[in-house]
């Protein structure tokens, strides 16, 4: 007869549990019916059947290459992409890869670079290390980082990211409270943020830049620097990332994916950090998975020196314009006529940040979510998930999550259901207004 004793999951299981992610993925199972304006994914139609063909052709054609993409790869990902991937770079910034301060041994490639910023948190952050990060923020983060025992600190933002002054004043009370030695990162997604659209101003990109020296005073403050949506421009070329305006290499870590670019479905997302921190992720790294897949390394190295790739990002940047455009045209169209709604024009990305008066609140438990789920069949991402909450700071001290807020995505959507998406969405609003 066998007994059945609790099981004893360790620290970071506790930590990670009841993550937003799982119950938004279980609404889309559950109301199937439902026109989701919520999930983060890109557009099907547009997914490169034709260039990925094309380059798996190129790679299959030479036996000894195919020989090598169906096997092992390294921990820190091929040479021959690692090499592209240092091009690319000095492509997105116009500068050569010598005037940046990156060579190949800078750059790990990863499955996405939700891998990178995971093995980033892994090497730097011990429970009760602090993030520092802008209200609202990516939510996927800010699980890993509740997952590893971290504290999270938010930051103030504006039209124009992450404020600089929040910022300066966020350190200065952590330095009073005896926490400065704690604090290990920046965390800013600098274009076309996910939740918000908003882009972090070029002059803030230094400015950022000088307060991480500056209040390294007892350890290095590192600014990750997540660059996920970064060539889904719309309106206006690529900007300058935050790390160009660190030659040294020594405060910024960058990260990107061609998961938003090209394919979801490969995987392959790189970063770029200091030598020394390459090698406590590749040791990481190592221990995990023995390197990211191979097969999608290669690829997508022949969809980038077979010319492929930037043809590829044009035309997407087309496609998503059209129905970043929609999604706008529609907010006007059904909600300028309720009083308090307002909502951010991004430049790029995927989103559009709407914010509804107080006192309707967007929650899981909220009427509103109720009615749009359940009454009008269709699903948005409610606001306060993107919001931290600093258990190590007096609730009178810090950012209290905002409640009214909805992040909506036109990447799923074709135009007609971006429409429709949007109409039944202000039918549900009006509904409590």
């Amino acid at each position: 007869m066998s007994t059945h004793s609790d099981i004893s999951f360790s620290k970071k299981r506790t930590w990670s549990h009841d993550l937003p992610i799982s119950f938004l993925m279980q609404q889309g199972v559950e109301n199937p019916g439902v026109l989701s304006l919520a999930a983060g994914l890109v557009d099907q139609g547009s997914l490169p059947i034709e260039a990925t063909r094309q380059a798996l052709d190129s790679l299959f054609t030479n036996p000894q290459k195919g020989l090598e993409a169906l096997q092992y790869g390294t921990t820190a990902g091929s040479v021959a992409l690692r090499t592209l991937l240092l091009s690319h770079l000095s492509n997105l910034e116009q500068k050569p890869a010598d005037e940046l301060g990156i060579t190949v041994d800078n750059i790990i490639a990863t499955t996405g670079s939700q891998q990178y910023l995971s093995l980033i948190g892994e090497i730097l952050l011990d429970p009760g290390d602090i993030c520092l990060v802008a209200a609202p923020t990516y939510f996927v983060f800010l699980g890993v980082l509740q997952g590893l025992g971290a504290r999270i600190v938010s930051v103030e933002t504006d039209e124009f990211g992450m404020r600089m002054d929040s910022l300066e004043a966020t350190l200065d009370m952590l330095e009073s409270q005896g926490d400065l030695p704690k604090i290990k990162m920046i965390y800013v997604v600098s274009d076309y943020e996910n939740p918000s659209g908003l882009s972090l101003s070029i002059d803030r990109r230094q400015q950022i830049v000088e307060i991480a020296r500056k209040w390294s005073k007892s350890q290095r403050i590192f600014i990750l620097e997540d660059l996920a949506y970064r060539e889904l421009c719309y309106d206006g070329p690529v900007t300058p990332s935050i790390r160009s305006f660190d030659p040294s290499g020594d405060h910024v870590i960058l990260t990107q994916t061609f998961s938003k670019s090209f394919s979801p479905g490969l995987r392959v997302g790189f970063g770029v950090a200091p030598l020394e921190v390459c090698a406590a992720i590749r040791d990481k790294k190592g221990n995990d998975d023995f390197g990211s897949t191979n097969l999608s390394q290669h690829i997508l190295t022949r969809v980038m020196s077979d010319h492929l790739y930037y043809d590829h990002v044009a035309t997407l940047r087309n496609v998503y314009r059209e129905k970043r455009d929609c999604m706008l045209e529609a907010a006007d169209e059904f909600f300028s006529d309720i009083p308090g709604v307002h909502w951010v024009h991004p430049n790029g990305g995927l989103y559009v940040w709407m914010t509804l008066p107080k006192s309707i609140e967007t929650g899981f438990q909220s009427p509103l979510f109720e009615r749009a789920v359940h009454a009008e069949k269709v699903m948005y991402v409610p606001g306060e998930l993107f919001y931290a909450v600093d258990h190590g700071i007096p609730p009178g001290e810090q950012l209290v999550p905002q409640k009214n807020h909805m992040r909506l995505t036109f990447g799923v959507q074709n135009p007609e259901g971006i429409r429709e998406g949007m109409q039944r969405l202000s039918n549900a609003v009006k509904s409590l207004s």
